[in-house]
């Protein structure tokens, strides 16, 4: 009997994403804030609770976790990530100080623990490479010129992940001083041997790993990541760092390969991971710290619209490319829930859930909207504190000429 309710709930849970993401297909935006409902209106407190099925989404949670640091480990060689760290560090600082500091100062404002900062600090930092890459695929931004500095910061975040994920680890679970150094040591040593090895072997790793078979290409590549994502695991490293570091380490026809053929399965598991964090958040406790929510979506949209103008004009792009840049970067998503879900499961903050989900739901809306429009309302303000007469006196007299200025006033957008 009780397998039988848990084929029937998990099969409704999984129909029921698949539908939502036919629907944020056709309204073009991310479906992350439709499974973060659903799993709320499922979860404790729900329309609906699930619970025979909780166990098993659990496990479905973490192997999407996993999956999600494969594929964008996959994205990035060995060479490329080196390559960035000495040309766009100053970038990943400024992006650390205006992101990360307004998360833990909010946390610190509202009467929580200083670990309970630093989690809430990493909540605030780190964008949604998958929703910021699916957004400038869907905007047709790929080739522009900003791109590479909006990747450059994706990158440093993620490696940045290498080093926090193991803090926040040993932080949660009240280690010492001596213990967490320890943790942070072996997880630096941990990454900079995968990140040695794939720079000296990768092509070895790669053929070794390779099949024309796709099916023994999978359970090689899917069994390699969740071993060294155990190992990882149990060394108090990070399960999905583990991950993130074989993705780097695989190149070429291998990481082609395997994308396509892990893509349908990440979309899966990680559609459950945002389904299981909405289960175990309550949504009558959401009202209470959703003006705080608010608030700190607000002023971190502006930051992170801060850091990536900042960026790109380091970079030497053009006004609107840094504007674009900027608003592009808004959206928080994956990473966000995955270090707020270990504060959950600590049980160090019992608001940290909440106020989490809250947080993303705006952010994961309000980031394709700043993409898209950022640009166009900075030229709109340029425009409206220049005055037109100046500009037609400075422009050389020719037909037609004045009249083209008014138009470009008249449609502040631009050509981009």
């Amino acid at each position: 009997m009780h397998s039988a309710l848990f084929l029937i709930e998990f099969g409704a849970i999984i129909l029921g994403l698949g539908l939502l993401g036919r629907v944020a297909g056709r309204l073009k935006f991310s479906p992350i804030p439709l499974y973060l409902l659903a799993g709320l209106a499922f979860g404790t407190g729900g329309i609906l609770p699930l619970p025979a099925s909780e166990e098993f989404v659990a496990i479905g949670a973490e192997i999407g976790v996993i999956l999600l640091l494969l594929m964008l480990g996959l994205e990035y060689t060995a060479s490329d990530l080196v390559s960035n760290l000495k040309t766009q560090y100053p970038a990943g600082l400024v992006d650390f100080t205006l992101n990360a500091v307004p998360g833990a100062v909010a946390a610190l404002l509202m009467g929580w623990s200083p670990v309970a900062a630093v989690v809430l600090a990493g909540v605030t930092w780190i964008s949604s490479s998958g929703v910021i890459a699916k957004v400038m695929s869907d905007l047709g931004r790929v080739g522009n010129r900003e791109t590479p500095v909006i990747l450059s910061i994706l990158v440093l975040e993620d490696l940045a992940m290498a080093v926090y994920l193991p803090i926040v680890t040993a932080l949660l679970a009240g280690v010492s001083l001596a213990a967490g150094s320890a943790t942070l040591a072996i997880a630096l040593g941990v990454a900079g041997a995968v990140l040695f090895v794939a720079v000296r072997y990768g092509r070895l790793i790669s053929r070794f790993v390779s099949s024309d078979d796709p099916e023994k290409l999978l359970l090689v590549v899917l069994g390699l990541t969740l071993l060294v994502a155990g190992i990882a695991q149990q060394l108090q490293v990070s399960a999905a760092v583990g991950a993130f570091l074989v993705g780097i380490a695989l190149s070429g026809e291998v990481a082609e390969g395997t994308h396509t053929l892990l893509s349908p399965l990440r979309d899966l598991f990680a559609a459950v991971f945002f389904v299981f964090f909405g289960l175990h958040t309550d949504p009558a406790s959401i009202p209470p710290v959703l003006l705080p929510a608010l608030a700190l979506a607000v002023v971190t949209a502006g930051t992170k619209i801060a850091t990536g103008y900042w960026a790109a004009k380091r970079a030497g792009v053009g006004v609107k490319g840094r504007w674009r840049a900027g608003g592009t970067l808004v959206a928080r998503g994956e990473f966000s829930i995955v270090i707020a879900g270990l504060a959950v499961t600590a049980g160090i903050e019992p608001a940290m859930g909440p106020l989490a989900t809250a947080y993303v739901l705006i952010l994961v809306v309000i980031g394709p909207l700043t993409a898209r429009y950022t640009e166009p309302v900075a030229a709109w303000v340029r425009l409206r504190r220049t005055p037109v007469e100046p500009l037609l006196a400075a422009v050389p007299s020719r037909p037609g000429s004045a009249q083209e200025l008014e138009d470009q006033a008249q449609d502040p957008a631009g050509r981009a």
